[in-house]
């Protein structure tokens, strides 16, 4: 079939009709396969390469000790060379007191209305001791990692230190200093478990503890 230009234009177009030319190099192409051509004069391996920078390593960091500047009521331990150790972190302190007091229940004369006088008699009465309980947490440099590198083993073995020392500490700490108190005596200390490869929680419990003159001059 011979088709003008017209004819191959318009068949080209709408697609109803294919010239027998066309249809040859179609059939010609089908027949072979054409290699890849690239796009650069060039072949290059892709390869992925290291990044060097230090962005890795402050992501694991963890937030750094807080100086006593920093810190709202700072807690110190005093040790017996007085050098004084600062908890890292502001621990949380709680205080109590109490009043010993000795009670009678005695009987008592009516009032003039015939009436008894009710309460128990106080005898005596003195100070007992400040409960203290200390509570807080020590942070390693990294948030996770190996036991050397992340868990606080120094901050640990220092309290710990003072945790099992057989005598009253000296301390220091303003809250503690608006009651008097300079010493304390440990009762109870705990490590609980605590979430976190680079924290360890602690609790103290602890007595309040002054000096004493037991021993008198004769001219006291």
């Amino acid at each position: 079939m011979i088709q003008d230009k017209t004819g191959i234009i318009f068949s080209s177009l709408i697609g109803v009709a294919k010239t027998n030319r066309f249809q040859v190099v179609q059939n010609e192409l089908s027949k072979h396969v054409l290699p890849p051509i690239p796009f650069l004069g060039y072949k290059r391996k892709d390869q992925i390469g290291s990044v060097k920078n230090d962005i890795s390593q402050e992501l694991w960091k963890a937030n750094a000790p807080l100086s006593a500047d920093d810190q709202f009521f700072p807690f110190y331990f005093v040790g017996s060379d007085g050098v004084k150790y600062l908890l890292p972190y502001e621990p949380m302190i709680n205080i109590g007191g109490k009043n010993t007091i000795i009670r009678r229940n005695v009987a008592k004369a009516k009032t003039k209305g015939g009436r008894e006088v009710g309460g128990s008699i106080k005898e005596r009465w003195n100070q007992g001791d400040y409960d203290i309980s200390i509570t807080g947490v020590l942070i390693g440099s990294l948030l996770t990692g190996n036991v050397e590198d992340c868990f606080p083993r120094e901050d640990f073995e220092k309290l710990r230190d003072f945790m099992t020392t057989p005598k009253s500490l000296k301390v220091y700490c303003e809250p503690l200093q608006l009651l008097g108190i300079n010493q304390i005596v440990i009762e109870d200390f705990s490590f609980p478990f605590t979430k976190g490869e680079n924290v360890q929680a602690y609790e103290i419990k602890c007595y309040s503890d002054f000096d004493y003159k037991l021993l008198l001059d004769i001219d006291d």
